[in-house]
């Protein structure tokens, strides 16, 4: 039994569950953080990722923030997105946990996504707290809240920072739960989140890892996939539909 037809078999079961990063969105011209041609190779993650970095210089933050917003605003959901809103309208999958900040899984339909480390699509304010949608590139040099005039900062998570609460406790209750869990364009490096698949596999569930190389999962893994997913997502999406049209 090939790869692709035993990953269907675990996830044709059900109750899945699906921990993404930027492997996914990498296909939709979004540059990933870590590996060859990463972010992290041109930018320093404390010049612009923290909290001391905005407090320093709040216009050159958000200057990289507005050109990181552009390129999402632009960009397509490409077929792994589409694949995985595609299993949960089936009823298989029960949610998308993400590491991403891109808003990628939403627009291909998926309905429930946990964003762990917050959103590129807003912005809350430092001193009220207030939250802003932004469906566009904000014009100021520094973007103001509507509710306060405090400064906004990008609402995603910094260095240094805490996850969400109520997002890493939901995406705790739904590892912990699930039968399976797919493992998508991830290197598993990044804590807390990469100890998500470690409380599927104590939880009992299956683990199917799709990536391009192996990561610290590979060795406790039920199925490595390897390749772009947005090639073998649909691949396994029409594996399972076959088998349970059978």
């Amino acid at each position: 039994m090939n790869g692709i037809s035993l990953a269907a078999r675990l996830v044709a079961r059900g109750r899945v569950v699906a921990f993404t990063g930027a492997g996914v969105s990498a296909e939709s011209g979004i540059p990933t953080f870590r590996g060859r041609g990463g972010l992290w190779e041109r930018f320093k993650p404390e010049e612009l990722a923290t909290p001391e970095a905005f407090a320093r210089d709040p216009a050159r933050v958000w200057a990289w923030y507005k050109w990181r917003l552009s390129l999402v605003l632009s960009a397509k959901p490409n077929p792994a997105h589409l694949a995985l809103a595609e299993l949960e309208r089936m009823g298989l999958l029960t949610a998308v946990i993400t590491q991403n900040v891109d808003g990628l899984h939403q627009a291909a339909g998926s309905k429930r996504v946990v964003e762990l480390h917050g959103s590129l699509r807003r912005a809350r304010c430092t001193r009220c707290g207030f939250k802003v949608r932004l469906s566009r590139v904000p014009e100021e040099e520094l973007p103001r809240c509507p509710a306060c005039r405090g400064l906004l900062r990008p609402d995603v998570v910094w260095f240094g920072e805490s996850l969400p609460a109520d997002a890493w406790l939901e995406a705790v209750e739904l590892a912990s739960s699930c039968k399976c869990m797919l493992v998508i364009g991830t290197s598993c490096a990044v804590y807390p989140a990469a100890s998500l698949p470690l409380i599927a596999k104590r939880g009992g569930a299956a683990l199917v890892e799709v990536s391009l190389e192996a990561t610290p999962l590979t060795a406790i893994a039920d199925v490595s996939l390897r390749g772009r997913a947005g090639e073998l997502l649909p691949l396994l999406v029409d594996e399972v539909k076959r088998l349970i049209s059978r």
